[in-house]
C-alpha cells in the first residue's frame, strides 16, 4: 500500500499541534480492520485535541479524528470482508488510537460498525458523533416514557452538532420542538430544520432557579449543563425526560431532588464513547430510519482534509453552526 496523508497531533516542547503527514500503513495502531476512509467528521472534540485547546489526547503522536467512514480493505475478522462499507465512532478513535483523519485506518473489529442499508459515508459523517449521540438520547428518553402526546420538547445548544441534528430528530418523530440558543442571527435556520418555537437563552434569569418552577416541558436534551441544566430540571412536566449530554455551559449542576421525588422526573444520562455493540447497532439503523434527519443538507458544510483549522477555530469559539464534514479520498 502506497504512504498516505493523515492529520497527525503530536506534543513538542510542551506544545500541541497538528500537522499533515504522509505515514504507512504499518505506522498506524494495531486492529484487525483496515478500512479506507472516504468522510470524516469534525467534532468539538477534535477541535480541542487538534488545537491542544483541551486535555484530550492520551497518547502522543496520534491521528486525529473520532469518527470514519469508508471501505474495508482488509479484514482478518470473520465479521467484515472486503468491500464492505463500514463506520467508526468513539472508543479510543482519534484519542488514544489513530483516528479518521487520514486515507487509511486500521482499527479493533468490535469498534467496527456495518454502514446501514440505505445510509452513505458523507451521511454517516453528518451525523458522526454527534448523531449518534442525539439519537442515543431520542431513545434513552423513549424507555422513560416520552412520546410526542405528552408535550413540548426542548433543546440546548441547539445550534450546535448535536443540538442541530436533535431538533430534526425530534421534529421528524412527531415532537413539539422548542430551541434555545444564545444566537438570536439562527432563528431561521433553527425553524428550517422543524423547530416551533426558538428562545433566546439571553431571555431566561438563571440567577433566580426555584427548586420548582412552571411545568413546561416533557423532554429536554440539554448539550450546556450547569445552571440551564438546573433550570430545566426546575420546569419539567410530571414524569418527563431530562437527557444531560454535554457540558458547553458547565460541568457542574445545582439542583434539588424535587423535581425527582415529586414530579417523577427522570435525568438520564448520554455517553456515546462506551456503548454495547449491540445498543450502537441499533442506534444506527435507527438513524437510517425511523430517526433519520430530514434536513442533513441545511445542517452540513463539507471540508478538506488539509482544510480544517478554519472549523477548529470556529468551533473553539462558538460560531460554527450545525455539522462539518471532512472528504479524505
Amino acid at each position: 500500500m502506497a504512504p498516505f496523508k493523515a492529520l497527525r497531533i503530536f506534543n513538542e516542547d510542551g506544545k500541541v499541534q497538528s500537522r499533515l503527514v504522509t505515514l504507512s500503513l504499518d505506522e498506524l495502531d494495531p486492529g484487525e480492520v483496515v478500512v479506507r476512509n472516504a468522510w470524516s467528521s469534525i467534532n468539538y472534540k477534535d477541535a480541542l485535541a487538534a488545537t491542544g485547546a483541551g486535555r484530550i489526547i492520551r497518547r502522543f503522536p496520534c491521528v486525529g479524528g473520532i469518527d470514519l467512514a469508508g471501505t474495508v480493505v482488509s479484514s482478518t475478522d470473520a465479521r467484515f470482508k472486503t468491500g464492505d462499507g463500514v463506520l467508526c465512532t468513539s472508543y479510543d478513535v482519534g484519542v488514544a488510537h489513530d483516528g479518521g483523519f487520514a486515507e487509511y485506518s486500521r482499527l479493533p473489529a468490535d469498534w467496527v460498525v456495518p454502514l446501514p442499508a440505505g445510509m452513505t459515508a458523507r451521511e454517516a459523517m453528518a451525523l458522526g458523533t454527534a448523531g449518534f449521540t442525539a439519537g442515543l438520547a431520542v431513545e434513552r428518553m423513549e424507555q422513560v416514557g416520552l412520546k410526542p402526546e405528552n408535550g413540548p420538547v426542548i433543546v440546548t445548544g441547539a445550534t450546535g452538532g448535536v443540538g442541530s441534528i436533535a431538533v430534526d430528530i425530534l421534529t421528524g418523530a412527531g415532537y413539539h420542538v422548542v430551541a434555545l440558543t444564545g444566537k438570536e442571527s439562527e432563528t431561521d435556520y433553527l425553524k428550517t430544520l422543524g423547530a416551533r418555537e426558538v428562545i433566546l437563552r439571553s431571555t431566561l434569569d438563571l440567577t433566580k432557579i426555584k427548586p420548582l418552577d412552571k411545568a413546561t416541558w416533557a423532554g429536554a436534551v440539554d448539550n450546556l449543563g450547569g445552571d440551564v441544566l438546573s433550570w430545566l430540571a426546575s420546569t419539567m412536566q410530571v414524569g418527563g425526560a431530562l437527557a444531560s449530554i454535554g457540558l458547553a455551559l458547565s460541568h457542574n449542576f445545582n439542583a434539588t431532588v424535587m423535581p425527582f421525588i415529586l414530579r417523577g422526573v427522570s435525568l438520564v444520562g448520554v455517553d456515546s464513547v462506551n456503548n454495547p455493540t449491540v445498543q450502537r447497532l441499533r442506534v444506527w439503523e435507527r438513524l437510517a430510519t425511523d430517526l433519520k434527519p430530514r434536513h442533513l443538507a441545511a445542517l452540513v458544510s463539507e471540508v478538506p482534509l488539509d482544510g480544517m483549522s478554519p472549523v477548529f477555530e470556529k468551533l473553539l469559539k462558538s460560531q460554527f453552526r450545525g455539522r462539518a464534514v471532512v472528504k479524505i479520498a
